[in-house]
This record gives C-alpha cells, structure tokens and sequence, in this order.
C-alpha cells in the first residue's frame, strides 16, 4: 500500500514559480505510475501531467509548457515544477500513483493510490 504526502502548496503571486513535492513510502517509485491532479471547489479534479514507470511524460493543455514533472527514484520523490502562475492555476493539488507499466495518464479512475493535497493559491 502506497502512502503519499503532498508538501510544497503556498500563496504566490501571478507570474510566480512553485515547486510541489510528493514523497511516497511503502512502494518503490520504479513501480509505479505517478500523476499530478488539480480541483477547485465545485468541479471535478483534472489531471495536469503523468509520468510513467520508465519516464514517459504527459500534459495536459492547461499544464503544457508551464509545468513539468519529474521523479527522483532514489529519493521516491515526485515533483511537479509549475512556472508562470496564473489565477486559474489556484486549486488543491493531489499527487495519485498506480502499479504497473502503463502510459502516463491523467485520467483519476486509473489511480488507486491518492495523497490528502496541497493548496496552491495565485492572487
């Protein structure tokens, strides 16, 4: 069972950089699938980039060219680097894994495993 813990969430002003962290425990990260997911009061939780076990990436159009993702295995760390802040980036973030090889995906039904979130605020 993968335990994961979200760090990194802050009050930043548009146009602003953050780091997000994801340290997971129980599993090691060269097993598992990872993704980053945002969600805003009244809507669904969206999925922002996914990283496979081999280091296939995917983005979505909100995240593309902002954001990036990247794994430190040793550390069994994700991360999400998120560049260029906009007030519509203001959201809790989750960070989500499953087991197996599988592309990366942004899709929540495909994940099992969920951290409690981080917010991020840009005013």
């Amino acid at each position: 069972h993968v335990q994961l813990v979200e760090s990194g969430g802050d009050s930043v002003q548009a146009g602003g950089s953050l780091r997000l962290s994801c340290a997971a425990s129980g599993y090691a990260y060269d097993k598992i699938c990872m993704a980053w997911f945002h969600q805003t009061p009244g809507k669904e939780r969206e999925g922002i980039t996914g990283i496979s076990v081999d280091g296939q990436t995917s983005y979505s159009e909100a995240g593309k060219g902002r954001f990036t993702i990247a794994k430190d295995i040793l550390e069994n760390t994700l991360y999400l680097h998120m560049n260029i802040l906009g007030p519509e980036d203001t959201a809790v973030y989750y960070c989500a894994a499953r087991y197996g090889r599988y592309p990366p995906s942004l899709v929540v039904s495909d994940f099992g495993e969920w951290g409690r979130g981080t917010q991020v605020t840009v005013s």
